[in-house]
């Protein structure tokens, strides 16, 4: 019996011994996986525009495997990974400045958004506030959508940095195209009743009569942002005051349900957009947008080059489902200036906010063969924009289509950095 028991308690000391020995090799373990650094991705991840958001979360992830995948961002004192954190904003501003405070409180140093100027307005103000009361925990923000020109004029901020062409740079690019069509005598102009909307128009307007004075705007009308369920009685409008175009800044469900309603009533004129790419629009529109539907972008999946043939390849191969087709070039560059930053700021010897601020300000960075740089007067991102014109998949330059939808867009225009840039009323204040 005794040696029975012996044996009994020497399997279970060594069980015990094991336990021990594995609990100490995976604290050890976990001890030398490096902290990430976390980007708060401030989003509406709920409600009307949850398609968006979760549309840019891909994005995100995507570009900071990327990152990951070569070892992560290169630090003196060892490679760091990163990391996207969500919070769900609901499209909301004052839920979106909730979700800043919990970044603060989990003491993130950069947060990201794009998907409404007022929210991005609002962010800025906040963290500009932030920053001057607490000089230890300064955040970055970095803007991947939200263009109201103002944001890097009139409010422009240090602590702010958009990577996104703004709307009166993507207006420029449309209106290039536009003006050369000499058989457009008429247009529409319909846009979201919010900051963005607003300067859509007020651009849409001044370059009309500066470039096309022939062309009659036959109406112009902004409408609830995210709330029209129903656009019928818009489009009725709209083909009732026999418009041969629309010009409009609407994204999301708002250019979808736009689009579905201008088809319904019969509408037969051309579709002038900033996102009429994505989300759902080219398979609204069908049959009847090919030739019609045409869009601005810093870049687009036909772009007839190998790099960015592979670039978007390796994206579908990521995401496999046609819904999930929603690449944006600008947010990979985004996270790759963020990573080019943190790591010369590292190199110089000091990692802060300000620090990489200062370093993003010089930003330059290349990826698929799409270059793009920083200006430091405004930090605004300048970087080559393009206009398409939607094709069926298959048509001479429109070998990839979008979201499954036997659509595609080929690229009309392309437009070099320099001739996107516009001047700026930024008077940048540094700490």
């Amino acid at each position: 019996m005794k040696h029975l028991l012996d044996s009994v308690f020497s399997q279970r000391r060594r069980a015990l011994a094991g336990l021990l020995i594995g609990a100490f090799s995976a604290t050890v373990s976990l001890a030398q996986v490096p902290a990430p650094i976390r980007i708060g991705m401030i989003e509406g991840l709920s409600g009307p525009i949850a398609n968006t958001g979760e549309a840019v979360y891909r994005n995100l992830v995507w570009a900071t495997e990327r990152v990951n995948a070569r070892g992560g961002v290169k630090l003196p004192g060892g490679n760091r990974p990163l990391l996207i954190e969500r919070f769900d904003s609901k499209g909301q501003t004052e839920e979106a400045l909730s979700a800043l405070r919990s970044a603060v409180d989990r003491d993130i140093t950069f947060v990201t958004q794009g998907n409404s100027s007022a929210v991005a307005s609002a962010l800025i103000e906040a963290i500009n506030k932030h920053n001057e009361r607490e000089p230890a925990r300064q955040m970055l923000f970095l803007n991947y959508s939200a263009v109201d020109p103002a944001l890097t004029n009139e409010k422009c901020s240090y602590w702010h940095f958009r990577f996104d062409a703004h709307a009166d740079m993507r207006m420029t690019a449309l209106m290039s195209v536009l003006r050369e069509d000499q058989q457009l005598k008429s247009i529409y102009l319909i846009g979201q009743d919010y900051s963005f909307g607003q300067a859509v128009l007020r651009e849409g307007r001044s370059q009309l009569a500066a470039q096309r004075p022939d062309v009659k705007i036959v109406g112009e009308e902004l409408h609830p942002m995210a709330r029209v369920k129903d656009f019928l009685p818009y489009a009725a409008k709209i083909k009732a005051s026999g418009a041969q175009a629309v010009l409009t800044g609407n994204w999301g469900n708002d250019l979808t349900l736009l689009v579905k309603a201008a088809r319904e009533v019969g509408f037969e004129g051309a579709f002038y957009t900033f996102y009429g790419n994505a989300l759902g629009a080219p398979a609204a529109m069908g049959e009847a947008g090919i030739g019609k539907v045409i869009a601005v972008a810093d870049w687009f999946p036909n772009v007839p080059t190998r790099e960015s043939e592979a670039f978007y390849q390796s994206f579908r191969q990521r995401f496999p489902n046609p819904a999930d087709d929603y690449v944006h070039m600008r947010m990979q560059l985004m996270i790759e200036s963020l990573t080019q930053a943190i790591e010369r700021a590292g190199a110089a010897g000091s990692v802060n906010a300000a620090t990489i601020a200062a370093q993003l300000e010089k930003a330059e960075v290349t990826l698929a063969g799409q270059t793009a740089r920083m200006r430091a007067a405004d930090h605004q991102f300048q970087q080559p924009l393009a206009v398409a014109v939607m094709d069926r998949q298959g048509a001479p330059g429109a070998k990839f289509d979008v979201e499954g939808s036997g659509y595609g867009f080929r690229v009309i225009r392309n437009l070099a950095p320099q001739q996107a840039e516009q001047p700026h009323r930024c008077n940048m204040i540094r700490p």
